[in-house]
């Protein structure tokens, strides 16, 4: 696993992932498993797509789990992604 993602979720993190914490995690997991740390122009698109796409199941992951009996609160990430066209 990379050393660089973080727990995203209550109580590791005392306050709710934001949309930068989210992505910067979404990078660090594309990257390795890639293997690229910046892409090739020729990769840039198909990169930043799986980027989007983990943020976007990371957020919706998050908003759906349950921490000590409570429903998770979906981080802003998540709506504001739907609002996306």
């Amino acid at each position: 696993m990379c050393r660089s993602i973080k727990t995203l979720r209550p109580p590791v993190l005392p306050t709710e992932a934001t949309e930068e914490d989210i992505h910067a995690a979404a990078l660090q997991y594309v990257r390795k498993v890639s293997g690229f740390r910046a892409p090739a122009a020729h990769n840039r698109e198909v990169f930043d797509a799986a980027v989007t796409a983990v943020a976007r199941a990371t957020a919706e992951l998050l908003g759906g789990l349950e921490v000590r009996g409570q429903r998770g609160h979906v981080p802003r990430a998540v709506t504001e992604a739907e609002e996306r066209p």
